[in-house]
C-alpha cells in the first residue's frame, strides 16, 4: 500500500444501517410496491365484452315504465330536494321527474347514462337535460362523453398545418389555458386572439417549413410588416408568446423573435357622446333601466353588472359595491334597483339564484346572466354600455378637473387608464369648440 485515501469526517455512507447522509439523506425513498392480492374466483361471472349505446328514444311509458326501480326512487327524491334548493317550477319539476322515468326505468347497479344517449331523448321529448344530467351526476350516475369544446375549436384552427408546427402551437394554446409549472392560465379570450391574429401566418410558413425551428427573423419582421397600426402589435406579442414557450420547452434552438419591438399605439383623444346618442340608449323595462343605470352613473362594465351579488347593493347604507370598489348610492341607481328587485320578486318568489340580474333561465340556476342579454339593450346603438362608462369617466374628468388621482379614487380603475382620462379631458378642455 503506497497511499491511503481520505475522508471527510461522518460523509461517508454507513457500511451498516444509519441514515443516509448528503443528497441521498435528502431523498424521500419510495417503499417498494405490494404484490397485488391474488383474487381467486369462486362462482362463474359474466365479464363485459363490449358496451352497447342505449336508446332511450324507443321507451314507451306503458311499456317499460318501472317506477319502483330503487335508483329511480332516489332520484326523484334528489330532483325535489334540488328543485326546492333552486326555486324551480312545478313544470320543470315535472319534466324532470319524466325525464327521470324514461333513464331510469331500467337501470341496473354499475351503469352509467351518457350524454350522448341522454340527449337525443330527451330533446326530442321537450325535457330538459341539463337539469336532469345535474340530478344524475348528483347521484353518480351521469358520464360526460361530450368532446371539450376547445378540441373541437383547436382541430379547426390548426386544419393546414405540418405536425411538427401542430404540435408546438397546440402545446402553447393549451398552457395559455390551463397554466404550467411556473405560468398562471390566461384567459380563453387572450388566447382566442392570440391564435386567431397569427393563425394566417402559421398557414403561409406551413407552405413552407414543417417546424417552427425553420422560421427565422426574416420572417418575423415580414409577418409583422404585413399588417399595420395595433394589429402590429398584436401581432408580435402573440408570436413572441409563441416562440418563448417553444424555446422554453426545447421545442426549438433559438427565439427568433429577440429584439424585434414594435412602437405601442398611443390612443387618440377620447370623445364624449352627443346627447342626441345618449337619448336613444331609452329603456322600457326595470332590468334595462338598472343596466343602463350602472352603465351610464357607475361606469360598470358589461361582465360587472352580469356578475353582481345581491349583497353588492346596500340599501339601509345607501352603498353599492361596482367590480370590488364601494360607492355611494345616488337616487335614481336606488330607485331603478327597488323596481328591479319588485319585479323580480313578483315574477320569480322562489329563486335561490345569489346574482342581482337573473333571466327566466337562469333564475332556477345560481350562473350568471348571459352576454348577449346584457347588452341587448344598447346593441346597434352609438351609446352601447362600454361607450356611456367611456362617456362617464371623461364626463367626471371634465367636471371635476382632469386629475387622475381623483378618477381612479372614484371609479377604482388602473392608474395608466385615469391618466389616459385625464390627458383626454385636458386636450378637450384646451382645444376650440
Amino acid at each position: 500500500m503506497t497511499c491511503q485515501q481520505l475522508f471527510f469526517a461522518n460523509l461517508q455512507r454507513p457500511k451498516n444501517g444509519g441514515p443516509r447522509v448528503g443528497k441521498a439523506g435528502r431523498r424521500v425513498l419510495k417503499p417498494p410496491p405490494l404484490p397485488e392480492p391474488h383474487r381467486a374466483i369462486t362462482t362463474s361471472t359474466q365479464l363485459t365484452l363490449f358496451t352497447v349505446t342505449r336508446d332511450f328514444r324507443r321507451f314507451n311509458r306503458e311499456l317499460h315504465a318501472d317506477l319502483a326501480n330503487p335508483w329511480l326512487v332516489r332520484a326523484r327524491q334528489a330532483a325535489r330536494a334540488l328543485g326546492e334548493a333552486r326555486g324551480w317550477s312545478r313544470w320543470i319539476t315535472s319534466d324532470v321527474n319524466r325525464a327521470l322515468v324514461i333513464v331510469l326505468s331500467g337501470y341496473r347497479e354499475g351503469e352509467s347514462i351518457r350524454y350522448s344517449e341522454l340527449f337525443p331523448a330527451l330533446r326530442v321529448r321537450g325535457l330538459p337535460v341539463v337539469r336532469t344530467a345535474e340530478v344524475l351526476d348528483r347521484l353518480g350516475l351521469f358520464a360526460d362523453d361530450r368532446a371539450p369544446a376547445v378540441d373541437r375549436w383547436l382541430e379547426r384552427k390548426l386544419d393546414g398545418m405540418p405536425p411538427g408546427v401542430q404540435r408546438a402551437v397546440e402545446a402553447w394554446v393549451r398552457t395559455l389555458l390551463d397554466g404550467g409549472p411556473r405560468s398562471e392560465p390566461r384567459s380563453r379570450h387572450t388566447a382566442w386572439a392570440y391564435l386567431g391574429e397569427i393563425q394566417p401566418v402559421l398557414l403561409e410558413w406551413s407552405s413552407r417549413y414543417d417546424h417552427l425551428r425553420e422560421v427565422t427573423r426574416e420572417d418575423i419582421i415580414a409577418a409583422r410588416d404585413s399588417v399595420t397600426g395595433k394589429q402590429r402589435e398584436s401581432r408580435i406579442v402573440a408570436l413572441r408568446s409563441l416562440f418563448r414557450h417553444a424555446k422554453k420547452n426545447g421545442q426549438i434552438f433559438r427565439n427568433p423573435t429577440i429584439r424585434i419591438r414594435v412602437p405601442r399605439q398611443t390612443g387618440g383623444v377620447l370623445q364624449a357622446l352627443a346627447q342626441a346618442d345618449i337619448d336613444e340608449a331609452t329603456a322600457t323595462t326595470p332590468d334595462i333601466r338598472l343596466i343602463v343605470a350602472l352603465a351610464a352613473i357607475h361606469a360598470a362594465r358589461p361582465k360587472m353588472i352580469r356578475t353582481m351579488q345581491l349583497e353588492d347593493v346596500d340599501l339601509g347604507n345607501r352603498r353599492i359595491t361596482v367590480g370590488g370598489h364601494v360607492r355611494p348610492l345616488d337616487d335614481l341607481t336606488r330607485r331603478a334597483v327597488l323596481d328591479w328587485l319588485d319585479h323580480r320578486r313578483d315574477r320569480w318568489p322562489n329563486t335561490a339564484n345569489p346574482h342581482l340580474l337573473i333571466t327566466q333561465k337562469t333564475a332556477v340556476e345560481l350562473g350568471p346572466a348571459g352576454k348577449l342579454w346584457t347588452t341587448r339593450a344598447t346593441r346597434n346603438l352609438t351609446a352601447t354600455l362600454e361607450r356611456l362608462r367611456v362617456d362617464r369617466q371623461l364626463e367626471e374628468a371634465l367636471t371635476h378637473g382632469a386629475d387622475p388621482l381623483h378618477l381612479a379614487l372614484v371609479f377604482g380603475i388602473d392608474e395608466k387608464t385615469a391618466i389616459r382620462y385625464a390627458d383626454s379631458a385636458r386636450k378637450l378642455l384646451g382645444s376650440e369648440p
